[in-house]
């Protein structure tokens, strides 16, 4: 795993007419603002020894939802984008990460609300998952199983995102 650090923005966030890098307030109809990541790693070595299998990608399980995702979250108030997508990395997975390209964004309601979630790719850098009231599980699985795993298919987009850019 890479040992480099990348520190987080403070990119301005714009929605429903709420002030910049701010959530709208409780209760608005407004966008609900959210970001996370498709935290991945190099699949193992083949056992020709010649190249790496699939990468490995991480998949929590949230027991509030009994849902299968990708870490992410709301931004916290006058939270950046990539600031909120490390935090909810760390708080749901236990791992640091460093953000790398941009992924596809994601625009659905939730809860009658619309909903805006930017992701990128990212690899940890340090950590260990422990179980905790958000999260009790995570799982490490190649892109297949992953895809399958995954609850909302709105998150296989992100798992084929991250694939184009890692193998073209």
């Amino acid at each position: 795993m890479p040992d480099r650090s990348s520190p987080p923005d403070r990119v301005q966030a714009r929605s429903g007419g709420s002030r910049p890098g701010r959530r709208p307030a409780a209760g608005s109809r407004s966008t609900v603002l959210a970001a996370g990541a498709v935290l991945w790693v190099p699949g193992p070595p083949k056992k020709s020894g010649k190249g790496r299998k699939k990468p490995r990608i991480a998949l929590v399980h949230r027991p509030k939802y009994d849902d299968w995702s990708l870490p992410k979250g709301k931004l916290d108030p006058g939270e950046g984008w990539r600031a909120a997508a490390l935090r909810e990395v760390l708080e749901e997975t236990g791992m640091r990460c460093v953000l790398g390209a941009e992924l596809p964004t994601q625009h659905y309601l939730a809860h009658g609300r619309p909903k805006e979630v930017r992701y990128w790719a990212a690899v940890p850098t340090d950590g260990a998952f422990r179980p905790n009231r958000e999260v009790d599980r995570l799982e490490w699985l190649p892109p297949k199983r992953a895809r399958e795993r995954l609850t909302h298919p709105r998150d296989r987009v992100l798992v084929d995102a991250l694939l184009a850019l890692l193998f073209g």
